[in-house]
């Protein structure tokens, strides 16, 4: 018998759909902080547990049986719980059978949204800094980005908004409260937001994960609000986020029926359905309103109690205005580009904390870092205790 002939194991040629990517800067910095034993400020998740209620009521779920494959919209309870949260916050009634989808984690449901309406050579408008998937997510579905950068103090420049929309404009994407910067958008705002997207007949995709952190007295302006404006937005909010359960992976899309029907129709493909007890869990611990209401007295607190500390120190305070995060400038402390200060942060103090310029294409000359102080109390003030050497 001839032996058989010898072939070189070859990988196949690509061409990356995303080659300018590779990791991220959050699991950077996390690692990082990992190796070093740093107190890691810099990624966006609880180092604190949920409510026991809540996980009491995943388990039940679990023990009655509930562990097989749900309905591809979601559980009908969460989705009826999610229609009556928003119509009692915002005044505006969605279907839960037609215009609610739960999905797999926010970053999933903002895919979704860009898959179901952005067709090649599309453009879309985003807001840098910008959240870190919107990019990767226009780029998959073969549009085209337009960054608009924010001004100095992060806010929407509605007028350069007005002059880069084109005939090839389809979606905006606004983020509310807002991620990496912490402010919020005004009702003055969502109005001229509305009124643009009825201009130029746009789709709007709001990120409004962090909704129920809003500080010192303000409102969340959710698009759910704008009647104009909810007929042709994607609003998209976090269990995660709200109940510090961040690694669930569960949130859901609040849109029309005709935006819906589209991204049911990529999502039933890409996920199809979402963890059926956690579900179930999230949807009876919702009938307790009081979680989400309190929600913004509770890190308020965190957000006075850290920002106190650091006005100890050389950095300078930006606003935080919503979400759990808070930028510095630290150009009284060093003048090294933000993401070797961010390394030089974290090995030389042991803080780990997130360079701006990961939020940017082209990131401008500044010199901010952000901090998440989703912390417990005694994580904060040990952050604060290193911080105070600057």
């Amino acid at each position: 018998m001839n032996a058989p002939a010898f072939h070189p194991v070859a990988t196949p040629r690509l061409e990356s759909k995303l080659p300018a990517v590779g990791t991220t800067i959050f699991t950077v910095m996390s690692a990082l902080a990992t190796e070093t034993g740093a107190v890691n400020l810099g990624q966006g998740f609880p180092d604190f547990e949920c409510d026991p209620r809540l996980l009491d009521g995943v388990v039940a779920a679990m023990r009655s049986g509930l562990n097989q494959y749900p309905s591809m919209l979601g559980v009908a309870p969460l989705r009826h719980a999610v229609a009556a949260k928003i119509e009692a916050l915002y005044g505006h009634r969605y279907d839960p059978e037609r215009e609610i989808t739960i999905t797999a984690g926010a970053t999933q449901a903002i895919l979704t949204a860009v898959l179901a309406v952005v067709r090649a050579g599309d453009e879309v408008i985003v807001f840098e800094p910008v959240y870190d998937s919107y990019l990767p997510n226009i780029e998959l579905a073969g549009g085209i980005a337009v960054p608009i950068p924010m001004t100095t103090e992060f806010r929407i420049p509605w007028d350069r908004v007005r002059a880069s929309i084109t005939p090839r404009t389809r979606v905006i994407i606004v983020n509310s409260p807002h991620n990496p910067s912490g402010t919020i958008v005004s009702d003055e705002d969502m109005c001229t937001l509305e009124q643009i997207a009825l201009d130029h007949d746009l789709i709007v995709i709001s990120d409004e994960v962090y909704e129920h952190m809003v500080y010192d007295g303000r409102d969340h302006r959710s698009a759910c609000r704008y009647p104009a404006l909810a007929a042709r937005t994607f609003v998209i909010s976090s269990f995660g986020k709200t109940y510090h359960v961040t690694g669930w992976k569960v949130a859901y899309c609040a849109a029309p029926e005709v935006l819906s029907t589209e991204f049911r129709k990529v999502h039933q493909f890409n996920v199809f359905t979402v963890n059926t007890p956690m579900q179930h869990g999230l949807a009876a611990y919702m009938a307790d309103p009081r979680p989400y209401l309190d929600l913004s007295a509770f890190y308020q607190h965190k957000r006075d109690l850290f920002r106190a500390g650091l006005a100890g120190t050389r950095l300078r305070l930006l606003p935080s205005e919503g979400t759990y995060f808070q930028l510095v400038d630290y150009s009284a402390v060093s003048d090294l580009p933000d993401a070797q200060f961010a390394l030089w942060l974290t090995r030389e103090l042991g803080v780990a904390a997130i360079p701006l310029s990961a939020f940017y294409a082209t990131p401008p000359a500044q010199h901010i870092v952000r901090f998440c102080f989703a912390k417990k109390d005694q994580t904060l003030a040990l952050a604060l205790d290193r911080l105070a050497r600057l």
